[in-house]
């Protein structure tokens, strides 16, 4: 059987009974840092009696046919990441994909996650929520990707670099507007565990000196009735490119979207200008 095992975010006595015992018992562990699982397995007081492997973002694909053979001959098989559930933005998905497209049996013994975890102590809605990965490294990048975000109404989570925080968040208020609440959690669990809350505009300010520790950012959704004006803008541009007049065509997208013509009209002449400088 392959065991997708939740790990501790940080405090190791959020560690499952049942992760201690298949961690002392799995014919192999696949780990995605064999000296995290090893300082683990010590902090629980267990030994890891069976194999140990690496199982990173580099060794995946290599290893899969090597633990599908495992799991063939009827060995347990564990999968753990260095810190919470597995697949999520870890190792693992291209095992459980061929161990599922060959009928064998695959589990998970739940536990920790950073992405429920921030979601909870956000303060934000946790009803309705989407996990976004990464946030892009790169400037441009980002400024696209929350564009896209825009008129998200559901809650938003994703995970960024300490160093690239101050930023990341600097291109999300500069997208999303520096109203948009949002709250930064770092170090989940841990000793120095701190979640700062409010809008995109004050979290700014406390980052620009610097922050360190893992980080988890939650954004909260676009309000209802709120327009992604940067598409509508790139709307515009599309027929404007094509032809068509360009007062007509701010007047005609305003409408279709049931947005202000003047609005539009403001957003679309100051694209053009910043296009231009």
């Amino acid at each position: 059987m392959l065991v997708l095992a939740a790990t501790p975010l940080g405090n190791p006595s959020d560690a499952s009974q049942r992760l201690k015992d298949m961690l002392a018992s799995a014919a192999v562990v696949a780990a995605e840092d064999t000296r995290r699982a090893k300082d683990l397995a010590r902090a629980l007081g267990v030994r890891i009696e069976g194999r140990l492997v690496s199982f990173h973002d580099h060794a995946e694909e290599q290893r899969t046919a090597q633990l599908v053979a495992e799991l063939r001959d009827g060995q347990t098989v564990l999968v753990i990441s260095d810190a919470g559930t597995p697949l999520v933005n870890d190792p693992g998905f291209r095992l459980v994909r061929a161990a599922v497209s060959e009928g064998l049996p695959v589990t998970c013994l739940p536990g920790p996650s950073a992405v429920t975890t921030a979601l909870a102590l956000s303060g934000l809605a946790p009803d309705r929520f989407c996990f976004e990965g990464f946030a892009p490294r790169k400037s441009q990048a980002r400024r696209t990707w929350f564009a896209e975000l825009r008129a998200e109404p559901r809650t938003c989570v994703f995970f960024e670099a300490p160093h690239r925080l101050a930023e990341c968040l600097a291109d999300a208020a500069a997208e999303l507007g520096a109203e948009r609440r949002a709250a930064v959690c770092r170090e989940l669990t841990k000793t120095y565990e701190e979640v700062r809350r409010g809008t995109l505009g004050s979290l700014v300010e406390w980052a620009a000196d610097g922050v360190r520790g893992e980080i988890t950012v939650v954004l909260a959704g676009a309000e209802a009735g709120t327009a992604d004006m940067t598409g509508l803008v790139r709307k515009v541009e599309q027929f404007v490119a094509a032809g068509a007049r360009f007062s007509e065509t701010v007047a005609l997208v305003a409408a279709e979207a049931g947005v202000a013509k003047r609005e539009l009209y403001a957003e679309a002449v100051a694209a053009r200008k910043s296009a231009e400088d």
